[in-house]
């Protein structure tokens, strides 16, 4: 991806978009801000970014009235707001500030839910690789950081008690964020046809109530293709197809292992972005489940839907 100045002439040195999907509370995530994940952003630069995300899950197996402790959203909406800043070549700092709202609804009793800041995230990336041919470019980076627990973690139901820790906004934990992501430019030698892997997962400590989430890991493979790109790359289109692969650990609850609680899940979907004008694209991600467990305990995601805006603009040389 190849992304102009949008104050000075001249093109920037293939430098690109830098977000990573992030994990909450074993959601999902659609494509971010940028179709290549494995390029930090370029030196001196900056990027803001919304991204909204809206989450469907599967009930689980028999449940008929009140809430599991184990229960995650049936739905879920996070607002992401993040900052990124390429203070060094090769380095990029991240910073995200979530606002979550999460609903449960089994449909036989009143719907529970409400809204609140969820955990932020601060994440430093390192690209360690970087090689140029005819064919394109193959990069590969690294990125690591903490999930602070800065999300409100006191909602609770119609009758006052407080809900779950899975139906929080936060998790009250502080957890880890590892990530290594790969891009590689022109395959099968078409220099439009990009494939992109983002590899991730989120360690998890205890938190509020003596919970104990489930780590999370993820796998994403997508493949885009630009059909269209205009002489000066202001205006540009990607598009393509994603895989998803999700795993997450069984909770623990006051050390209690609940089995059954966590399971993998395979979505299958699609991305795409354009650039609008100079330093700005939108996109859309979109995922549906195609296999997942049957655990006694297991809420799936059925339904992913993922789109924002990023503004690119340059801090200082």
């Amino acid at each position: 991806m190849r992304i102009r100045n949008p104050y000075f002439i001249g093109p920037w040195a293939r430098a690109v978009l830098s977000f990573l999907p992030l994990l909450g509370a074993s959601v999902a995530r659609a494509q971010g801000p940028a179709p290549e994940t494995a390029p930090p952003l370029f030196p001196g630069g900056g990027l803001v970014s919304y991204n909204s995300i809206f989450t469907t899950r599967g009930l689980m197996p028999g449940i008929s009235n009140g809430i599991p402790a184990t229960a995650f959203p049936t739905f879920a909406h996070e607002a992401d707001f993040n900052f990124t800043w390429g203070f060094y070549r090769n380095f990029d700092l991240t910073v995200v500030v979530p606002v979550v709202t999460n609903h449960f609804d089994t449909g036989s009793a009143p719907a529970v839910g409400e809204s609140g800041f969820g955990d932020g995230m601060l994440l430093v990336k390192y690209r360690f690789y970087r090689r140029d041919s005819e064919r394109g470019t193959t990069q590969a980076s690294v990125t690591f950081g903490p999930k602070m627990p800065t999300g409100r973690t006191d909602l609770t139901d119609t009758n006052g008690r407080r809900l779950p820790a899975g139906l929080q906004p936060g998790s009250g934990s502080t957890d880890l964020f590892l990530a290594t992501n790969w891009t590689y430019t022109g395959l099968f030698h078409l220099k439009r046809l990009v494939a992109d892997e983002d590899f991730h997962s989120l360690s998890r400590s205890e938190g509020r109530q003596a919970t104990r989430l489930g780590s999370d890991v993820q796998s994403r493979f997508w493949l885009s293709y630009r059909p269209y790109e205009s002489k000066n790359v202001a205006r540009e289109w990607f598009i393509g197809p994603a895989l998803t692969w999700l795993h997450s650990q069984d909770e623990r609850i006051a050390g209690v292992k609940q089995n059954g609680s966590g399971g993998d899940a395979l979505l299958a979907g699609m991305a795409t972005y354009v650039g609008v004008r100079p330093g700005m694209h939108v996109w859309l991600g979109m995922d549906w489940d195609v296999a997942h467990s049957t655990g006694a305990m297991f809420m799936p995601v059925r339904r992913h839907i993922s789109f924002g805006i990023t503004q690119q603009f340059r801090m200082h040389r």
